[in-house]
Parts: C-alpha cells; structure tokens; sequence
C-alpha cells in the first residue's frame, strides 16, 4: 500500500476527473499480463530486487525523500537474487510499473473535513485542507513474486520428507526456518518484497506524470509527497516481548499490516513522534483509512494491526450478483468514476462483497492496535 498527497482540492480535480482517471489508466498498466513502462534487462533486474525503491531513485523513478518514507527504506537487505528462478525473473523482469489485477486499485480520494480525526497527526503526514485530493495504491510484486512462492512450494514438499514434517493441505508445505530450504526461501521472499516495493515507486513516478501533465503543473508544485509505504504480505525475523521475555521471531503478516509505535528504532525520523503511518484499504466504494501504530499493537499483536475491510463473499458470489458494466454506471451516479480492464474483474470488487470499512476500523480502534487519523473517500479509480 502506498498513500501520496497532493495540495489539489476536489474542487480543483472535479472537472478533469475523467481525464485524471483516463490517463492513470493508459500510464499505469492493470490487468493480467500487462507489461510495465521500464524496460529492464536481467541484470538490471537482479539489481532492483537487490535494492528495491533505492535502484528505483536512483535511476530517475521517484525523489530520495521517497525512500525514508518506505517501510524498511523501500530494500530488504537480507535479498538473494541467486536464490530465485529463472523463471520467477523472466515473469518479474517486464511488470514494473504495472497495478495486476484482483483487488489492486489505483484510486483517487478525498479527505473531508469531518472525517480528520486527529488534526495534529494529518497535518505532520501531509494532510491539511478539507476537500484535498490525495492517490493511493494497492499492488504487490506481480508474477514475479507468485512464481517465487509457486517454486518454494514444490521445494518445500520435497524437504517435508526429508525433515519428517507433515501437513493436511499442500498449501500449507514448510521447512524450519533455519534449514538451507527455509534460508533459501526467506532470501527468495525478500526478492519479492523489494520487487513491491520498486515496482510501486515506478508507479507512484508515473503518477506524478499523470497529474503533471493533466494539470500543466510539476509534481514539485503539486506537493505530491508520499505519506508512507508498507507491506501487506511479508515475513520478518523482528524482535518482541513473548511472556516476558524478548525474543527473535518470525512475524508473518498476511491479512495484516505493520503497525510500529511511536519512538519504534526501525522508524524513520520523520515518524518517530508519531508512530508509524498504517494504510487499510477498504472498497472502491466506501473509502479507506489512514491510521498510525499504538504501543498496544506493539505489547498484543506484535506491533501489526489489519490491512483491509476482507472480503464477506467470494468473487464468484459477487459476480452473480452485479454485472460490472452495471456496477461501472452505478459508481458514477455516486461520483466515482472508474476504468478497469474486465468488467467481470470489476463486478468481483464490488462494495457490498466487503464487510463494512467503518466497523473494521471502530474493531481495530477499541483494541488499541492503531489510531484513526483520517478517513479517505473515494473519488476516481483505476482497477485491474
């Protein structure tokens, strides 16, 4: 997840709302298979899933504040390009800059006024006027990132055997942690993490593109500053209290996402008086949140919280349900203009097939895990 502001108001953004969507459509590519606007070869591939939002920066796709305000400076350290397929960088190497499909979502929202929940916090992120337009982003590591854990699996099946490891579903095949497999797997992933997070800084450079050119404005002038970057499916060795104790763990956050405190040492300075920002994607018709972590999330959850509203029926119960080009027109009857790539894929990502965004956040708000800053209401929207 990756959140940018603007100082564009609504206002601002209204009539070229279509044209704003439009162009994000045709520079961001979506859907299955689509190829992404850099042009890397093999090696120069190894280097970004080595470096990560680093590489990206370096080479002309973002500005240097754009890493310190990336979960872990956009790069996983511990990476092995070696410990990846040919395969997984033949699928990976031409997706960069791209959104997929599913529910990723390129979306552009608006924070009203009497949806700032903490003044104070939204303005130290960015976040200051009543009808600001701000973009956020939902996408991963694409192909690449599936072959990884689709090769894994065959190797783990393998060495379930050989460790006397069994399991009731295939999906659920492992190895210890601290076996060559385990090692080899854990390097791999970060390969993968890296990959996100470049490939969503490639995006969050096209973006600036789209605004500036629909706006005749340089993203400088437009403000666009990301707010923050975070994983939503990752694995980390981290250290934590465990009955008293602290200890080094591996902490799997899928359906989940970090949720660090205020003052937390992995923090850039930039959050350390306010805790980590936490990004919670709700449905492109209700709206997301922008949170920040809690020392509570640190003491119970192990400093995580969740990443989404989830889903209440499946895609193919939703299908049933509404044809997307029905969908298409009702969205717009309520402001929201959005494009996609398949209308059967749009249908799927329907509003009423997500619990309701609002009772999440009061769940994760009561239990302390992280705090309400702003809510953020859908305005435009790109889909896969």
């Amino acid at each position: 997840m990756r959140l940018v502001t603007t100082n564009l108001t609504y206002k601002e953004v209204q009539p070229k709302l279509k044209e704003l969507v439009d162009t994000m459509f045709k520079t961001v590519p979506s859907g299955v298979g689509a190829k992404g606007f850099v042009q890397a070869s093999k090696q120069q591939f190894k280097e970004i899933i080595s470096d990560g939002s680093k590489w990206c920066v370096e080479n002309g796709y973002g500005w240097q504040e754009d890493v310190e305000r990336t979960e872990g400076y956009g790069r996983i350290d511990w990476a092995e390009p070696e410990k990846v397929s040919t395969k997984a960088v033949d699928r990976g190497m031409n997706q960069l800059g791209t959104l997929g499909s599913g529910n990723h979502y390129l979306e552009i929202q608006i924070v009203r006024a009497e949806n700032i929940f903490d003044q104070e916090i939204a303005k130290r992120f960015g976040i200051a006027e009543p009808e600001q337009i701000v973009v956020m982003v939902h996408c991963g590591s694409r192909g690449f990132g599936h072959q990884i854990g689709t090769d894994y699996l065959r190797i783990f099946e393998g060495a379930m055997k050989k460790y006397g490891i069994e399991v009731y579903d295939r999906e659920l095949a492992c190895a210890p942690f601290q076996s060559s497999e385990g090692q080899d797997y854990y390097k791999a992933m970060a390969c993968a993490a890296n990959m996100a997070f470049a490939n969503r800084q490639v995006i969050l450079h096209r973006i600036r593109e789209g605004f500036s050119k629909v706006f005749h404005t340089d993203a400088e002038k437009l403000e666009m500053h990301m707010v923050y970057d975070v994983a939503h499916n990752i694995a980390k060795l981290e250290e934590h209290n465990v009955d008293g104790h602290r200890k080094k763990v591996i902490v799997h956050r899928k359906g989940s996402t970090r949720a660090f405190p205020p003052h937390h040492p992995e923090l850039a300075k930039l959050y350390k008086e306010t805790g980590q920002p936490v990004i919670i994607g709700g449905s492109m018709e209700t709206g997301s949140f922008l949170l920040v972590g809690t020392q509570k999330a640190m003491d119970e959850t192990f400093g995580s919280t969740a990443h989404g509203s989830g889903r209440t029926m499946s895609r193919a119960a939703a299908k049933h349900q509404v044809r997307g080009e029905q969908l298409q027109r009702d969205m717009e009857k309520k402001g929201i203009y959005v494009k996609a790539t398949s209308m059967p894929g749009l249908a799927e990502e329907a509003g009423f097939a997500y619990k309701n965004i609002n009772d999440v956040i009061d769940a994760v708000s009561q239990a302390g895990i992280s705090k309400p800053v702003v809510k953020l209401i859908p305005c435009g929207n790109v889909k896969g």
